[in-house]
């Protein structure tokens, strides 16, 4: 549903409440270009064929955990109109911490998805208002603000879409299962939601 923010309808937020996006956890994301545009190349005979802003959106996308260093990512893909990617948050000093592992295959373990069951009413998401770091929101942000800038500086026509889509993972089943899509989102391509 819509709400009403100064006089002007907004899209509600497809966030869960109660939930802080700066919490130890596994998170699926999907980043569109505006209109869906293939800004990032094509796909031909099952490969992927990297324009430039393409090739920057890889680079910069393997270059997150050097501006965050509790990140840790799993399997992503670039495509023609789309980004897919698992981004592990994984702070030391949270005591909610369910991810592990060094970023390479399946790096959430089975036990600590337990502490995503956990009632969250007491704990407090520390990032419910003002300025928003160390979260996923600050993550894409980045990233976004990365590639658009390269893109601007090098007179590269390029457009983000405004939001992007987010799903917490909650067990390894899940984990497996978007693995998998992204690891073979290229194949399938011509079935994909976002094929146009």
């Amino acid at each position: 549903m819509d709400d009403k923010f100064q006089n002007k309808y907004r899209i509600s937020s497809t966030r869960l409440q109660n939930w802080d996006y700066g919490w130890n956890a596994p998170y699926f994301v999907t980043i569109c270009t505006k209109n869906r545009e293939h800004y990032f190349g094509e796909i031909v005979d099952g490969e992927m064929h990297f324009s430039e802003i393409g090739k920057i959106a890889q680079q910069f996308w393997r270059e997150i955990p050097d501006h965050f260093p509790f990140v840790i990512l799993d399997a992503f893909v670039i495509m023609p109109n789309h980004v897919h990617g698992i981004i592990v948050i994984n702070k030391t000093d949270d005591g909610r911490n369910i991810g592990g592992g060094n970023g390479c295959g399946n790096v959430v373990e089975t036990q600590n998805f337990a502490s995503l069951r956990q009632n969250r009413k007491q704990l407090r998401p520390k990032n419910k208002f003002g300025p928003q770091s160390q979260n996923l929101a600050s993550i894409v942000r980045g990233y976004k603000t990365g590639v658009k800038k390269h893109a601007t500086m090098n007179i590269i026509d390029f457009e983000w879409q405004p939001r992007f889509n987010d799903h917490i993972i909650r067990d390894n089943q899940s984990f497996d299962r978007i693995q998998n899509y992204i690891n073979t989102n290229i194949k399938n391509w011509k079935n994909d939601d976002f094929y146009e």
